[in-house]
């Protein structure tokens, strides 16, 4: 097993709005099919992109979005994790120090074949590459940790709890189709969970994004549920009120990461102390505006497409339109 330290160690521990933790990719992703391959045929694309891809996504997100971001993980150091390892660190507010060079281990890599509506993947990934489950040196104040709580929490997790960290949990796809409701029981270690809507009715067993929230919300202090084009739903922590936010509609080229993106906006809302749908909003625009160019963080927006698209729409209320503006970097 590889001792190598984490990439770029800075000399101080820094202190950071939010550290994500999780898998790191390396997206091939192909746009503009006209349908999905089926064995023996060949599709042609007209769209290509490289991107970074599963937790850097979150993490590009929130950079862009003008908080001071960390990421924890693990990467090779062949031709993709040298791309991974430069893309991320020129990135303004990311700070990569706890992302680890493994040279034993193949950077995690996936083939996404997207249309406007849906996408496929095909994945390679290591078990060396999986989120770290001991933290090396020492700890970053951090005010927002986000991981996936697919699999049980690192001890380092509760740790960063216990000094007053903020703990966000997500999920992924359940490649087995059991759904494990031991899920619901780590719900008790997080302080926001967010899911999408397959996600939410497959692990409460329910039929309707509405109930799957309120089951959740029974175990959670917060709970954000995505449903696509017909927005979010949530459950407010502090009155129980259940709340659904439209989403923008905008032209898609790629929805690959737009859920990715939509934590990214959330946090940011939570960071800033936004009310809820506040939060849902801006994190629902963020998510659109992603969906219209390839790759999950290559299309996590700037605050220039955000002003663009605040400036064309007059139907966001004007209290939230100034909360926005209020953190233009």
């Amino acid at each position: 097993m590889s001792t190598s330290p984490w990439s770029h160690r800075k000399e101080a521990v820094s202190v950071l709005d939010v550290l994500f933790a999780g898998e790191v990719f390396c997206d091939l992703v192909f746009g503009g099919i006209p349908h999905l391959p089926t064995p023996g045929t060949e599709v042609y694309a007209d769209r290509f992109a490289v991107s970074p891809g599963g937790t850097a996504n979150r993490a590009v997100a929130t950079a862009r979005l003008g908080l001071r971001t960390g990421i924890l993980g693990v990467i090779g150091t062949d031709l993709f994790g040298e791309h991974l390892a430069a893309r991320l660190a020129a990135e303004k507010n990311l700070d990569p120090t706890w992302l680890r060079r493994d040279p034993a281990v193949h950077t995690p890599v996936t083939v996404a074949v997207t249309q406007e509506h849906d996408r496929a993947f095909l994945t390679y990934e290591e078990k060396g590459a999986l989120r770290p489950e001991v933290w090396e040196g020492e700890r970053p104040d951090v005010r927002f940790l986000q991981l996936g709580i697919g699999r049980p929490l690192p001890a380092w997790a509760a740790e960063f709890r216990a000094r007053g960290t903020r703990v966000v949990g997500g999920v992924g796809w359940d490649p087995t189709g059991q759904w494990s409701r031991d899920l619901l029981t780590r719900l008790a270690e997080v302080d926001v969970f967010v899911c999408n809507a397959v996600e939410a009715t497959s692990y409460t067993r329910t039929e309707t994004v509405e109930e799957a929230v309120k089951v959740l919300a029974d175990h959670v202090p917060d709970v954000v549920v995505t449903d696509g084009g017909h927005g979010a739903v949530a459950v407010d922590g502090d009155t129980g009120e259940l709340v659904r936010v439209a989403v923008p509609r905008v032209p898609a080229v790629d929805p690959t990461g737009a859920g990715d993106v939509f934590t990214a906006g959330l946090i940011t809302g939570l960071n800033h102390d936004w009310p809820l749908a506040t939060r849902l909003r801006f994190a629902g625009l963020c998510a659109a505006l992603s969906v219209q160019s390839l790759g999950g963080a290559n299309s996590a927006p700037h605050w220039e497409a955000i002003d663009a698209f605040l400036e064309r729409t007059p139907r966001i209320p004007d209290a939230d339109l100034i909360r926005i503006r209020a953190i233009k970097p």
